[in-house]
Order: structure tokens, then sequence, then C-alpha cells
């Protein structure tokens, strides 16, 4: 089962990354002023992730790949990191798709 961390920058925003259940990051999130709106973000994770629509496929100048989760409002909320080929890309979306929404959250910033 995949788990939202929540943490805080260096220079205090909130921000979130999506753990698969070997503890590897897939998704990371933009940074939020608030930690409601970090929490929030997670939930629209949760929501987006089900729809293969809200993935945005992009090819860096390297050659390797990333995506993006977008809501319902075309904002990004969350960006993969760096894979050498679509294959893998496209794996890392099905990891969101299968950890974001059962997902538990744990607050690291206490």
């Amino acid at each position: 089962m995949g788990k939202f961390i929540i943490s805080k920058r260096t220079n205090g925003d909130y921000q979130f990354n999506l753990k698969a259940a070997n503890g590897q990051i897939i998704l990371t999130s933009q940074g939020y002023n608030s930690k409601s709106g970090c929490e929030n973000g997670i939930e629209s994770v949760k929501k987006n992730s089900q729809d293969d629509n809200k993935f945005e496929r992009h090819t860096a100048k390297d050659g390797r790949c990333y995506f993006n989760l977008k809501a319902s409002n075309g904002q990004v909320i969350g960006t993969s990191q760096m894979y050498e080929s679509e294959n893998g890309m496209e794996n890392g979306i099905e990891s969101v798709k299968n950890n974001a929404s059962g997902a538990s959250v744990e607050d690291q910033t206490n």
C-alpha cells in the first residue's frame, strides 16, 4: 500500500511525496503555503489519479521521460521522477494509479 508523506521544504512550504509500497517516491507535489493546501493536494491526487487523461506524458531534453498529474482545473498537482524509458514512465503512472487512492498519510512536519 502506498503512503503520502507530508514534509516541509527549507523555504517553509509544505509538500508531499507519494511513495509506493517498496518506499520509492513515485510522485512529488508542488510547494504549498499551508498544510491544509497540501492536504487538499493529496485529496486531489487520490481523485485525479484514477483518470488516465489527467496524466501528461513528457520527454525531457536529455531524452528521459516523466509525467505530470493535473487537477480538473489543469493545474499540476504532482510530478514524477525521471525515467530512462517510456515503458518505465508508464509503469510509474500505473503505480500512482494503484497506490494513490488507498494511500495513508504520514505528517512529518510536527
